[in-house]
């Protein structure tokens, strides 16, 4: 499906009103995915938020991607049951293998309802697709159904910093192919990197037993999830990483960014430059500062209505 470079620079636009998203999370494989599923679910004067999918990831805390796709939808449940909102229609289990190098679409349940969301949209209503984890959901769509790339938006936190001397991040380097897949697409991509823009994005013990662990069973989980990611809290912060994409859609003046040509993703995982590619919008730095008050103010909120 072609898109000309007019409808992808306005569709790249920072979004106005309320947004029709989904979230695309490997939440069980750190801690950072929990904080940016209850924002957005929290953000409900800007969000409207249809789905939510579970991404395949493969660490020490999994078997195999497979495995971590379902730890990872089921830490979605636990989320949910303490927000209660019911995940009956809302939560999909994802791939449980990666596109890799034969760029090959995987099938899913968050497949096939990723794209009939993004086919259900048009270029001035467009799905905002979230993803927080490997790309392997949104690749797959992607390949199989080139057709949504002209109502989809996707917000991907994956990669480094353009100078950094190499690209080797979690999310990236779990599913290189898929990640070609997404550059290469032409879909309208908000890249959020990781070291050297994201990193600033972090928090500390003492900050979360303030401001987080107070406040309903849900602060008390997400604060426990926190803490028990080190056994010493000493002079230690810990990156937030996936709220910053959450945060660009919330206020894109707490994410700022800058349209350029698409990076091209090497097989040994570094950037390259080619200036004829088509343009993405690139997150050149994030404002910790407004992202986690917001957060707090929501959290805070919510336990008080409980």
């Amino acid at each position: 499906m072609a898109i000309t470079e007019a409808a992808r620079l306005q569709l790249l636009a920072p979004p106005v009103g309320r947004v029709r998203v989904v979230l695309d999370t490997d939440t069980y494989n750190e801690i950072d995915d929990q904080f940016a599923l209850v924002q957005m679910l929290l953000s409900k004067e800007r969000f409207d938020v249809e789905a939510i999918y579970a991404a395949p990831f493969f660490n020490k805390r999994a078997d195999g991607p497979g495995h971590g796709m379902e730890l990872s939808y089921q830490e979605i449940l636990r989320l949910l049951e303490r927000l209660s909102i019911s995940p009956e229609g809302l939560v999909h289990r994802g791939v449980t293998d990666y596109v890799g190098p034969a760029k090959q679409a995987r099938q899913a349940p968050a497949v096939d309802d990723m794209i009939a969301r993004a086919r259900a949209g048009s270029p001035d209503k467009p799905l905002y697709i979230v993803a927080i984890g490997a790309i392997s959901n949104v690749a797959s769509a992607l390949l199989k159904a080139p057709d949504i790339i002209d109502r989809t938006v996707v917000v991907w936190l994956g990669g480094h910093a353009l100078e950094w001397p190499d690209t080797v991040e979690f999310n990236l380097k779990q599913d290189v192919g898929g990640a070609q897949v997404l550059l290469d697409s032409g879909v309208p991509l908000v890249l959020v990197p990781c070291k050297g823009v994201t990193s600033h994005l972090h928090s500390t013990v003492p900050e979360i037993e303030r401001y987080v662990e107070p406040h309903g069973s849900i602060g008390a989980f997400l604060a426990q999830r926190f803490k028990e990611y080190s056994s010493d809290h000493l002079g230690w912060a810990k990156e937030i990483w996936d709220m910053a994409p959450v945060g660009w859609l919330l206020n894109p003046q707490w994410a700022p960014s800058v349209i350029i040509p698409a990076p091209v993703l090497t097989d040994q995982m570094t950037w390259s430059t080619d200036r004829r590619r088509h343009a993405i919008r690139y997150v050149t730095f994030v404002n910790r500062n407004p992202i986690l008050k917001d957060f707090f103010l929501k959290l805070k909120a919510f336990a008080a209505s409980d």
